[in-house]
């Protein structure tokens, strides 16, 4: 395709899908994929003249992390570019793409069966396999969004441009998880074009942490992303957000308001991730992930909270 107004014709036209760097459709490969490679001025960022940055939708993860600039300015975002599968995949795979991915959830992927988002009226895995599954009840599914750039975003109250709409927020992106039949609020035929980045923060201290059932390549069971910018031992502000245990990724504001105006000690940042546990209603096989969510916490504050090096 050679512009936006092609590509989402095609999609209307054929019934197909998006595809960018494919390394999510081509696993499903159940529609016809519209190619957005062609398309002009989707990759790379730029920089505007109030110093924020426009990051495009087709710039892939390799790339986002070759841009010096970019990282220097986004060190939470950064880390968890990072952290995203492997090489080879981050070397096609794009930032629009892991935003708008579908999720892993075993009951969606396979045709013998249905679900909310296969036309089913159930979500099997809430009485099936939900070893996996959200912890954080938002609604009928229980399969957690698997975008970790999404949650470095969150932090950051980043927008994304969305070709014939106003700009939404990433918490708008996604919604509020009560939609069971899908994992962001775009139509089918609508194109995500950047991100759209807040002018940076000097000093500020950022970290990204995951725990994944194996080293590589996988999803997370829990992950987290956090910024913090301190006045000598004190936190001045704060954004932590988790994925991997909710239908959304989430930010958490009230580990955010326990740590602002407070120093940064062991027993602060513990009772910080302590709060996150309020929001959980694990399945009776999952419980094992709050758990696991409030250390991924609590290690990813430690992180920002230390001295620099």
């Amino acid at each position: 395709m050679t512009t936006i107004e092609a590509a989402a014709e095609a999609v209307r036209a054929t019934g197909g899908e998006l595809r960018a760097g494919g390394t999510d459709v081509m696993t499903r490969a159940d529609r016809p994929p519209v190619d957005l490679l062609g398309v002009p001025g989707l990759g790379g960022a730029e920089w505007r003249p109030d110093g924020s940055a426009r990051i495009g939708a087709l710039t892939t993860i390799a790339g986002l992390l070759a841009d010096d600039r970019v990282t220097a300015a986004y060190p939470a975002l950064a880390a968890t570019a990072a952290a995203v599968a492997t090489p080879q995949i981050r070397n096609v795979a794009t930032v629009g793409g892991n935003l708008l991915q579908r999720n892993r959830c075993w009951y969606l992927r396979s045709p013998a069966l249905t679900c909310h988002q296969t036309g089913g009226d159930t979500c099997p895995a809430r009485e099936g396999a939900h070893l996996y599954s959200a912890v954080i009840d938002q609604g009928p599914c229980v399969a957690p969004h698997p975008s970790s750039l999404a949650v470095a975003l969150l932090t950051y109250a980043a927008t994304v441009e969305v070709h014939g709409r106003p700009a939404l927020g990433i918490a708008e992106l996604y919604g509020d998880g009560g939609d069971p039949t899908r994992d962001h609020r775009l139509e089918r035929d609508e194109i995500l074009q950047a991100v759209l980045m807040p002018v940076p923060t000097p000093g500020e201290r950022a970290a990204y942490r995951r725990a994944t059932a194996r080293e590589m390549a996988e999803w997370p069971l829990a992950e987290a992303a956090a910024r913090l910018t301190l006045d000598g031992g004190t936190v001045t502000s704060a954004a932590i957000a988790v994925g991997g245990v909710a239908r959304t990724p989430l930010l958490l504001p009230e580990v955010a308001e326990a740590l602002i105006g407070k120093p940064a000690t062991e027993e602060t940042l513990a009772a910080a991730a302590d709060l996150a546990t309020a929001r959980c209603r694990p399945l009776p096989r999952n419980a094992y992930k709050v758990a696991l969510m409030r250390a991924i916490l609590l290690d990813v504050l430690t992180a920002c909270s230390a001295p620099p090096r």
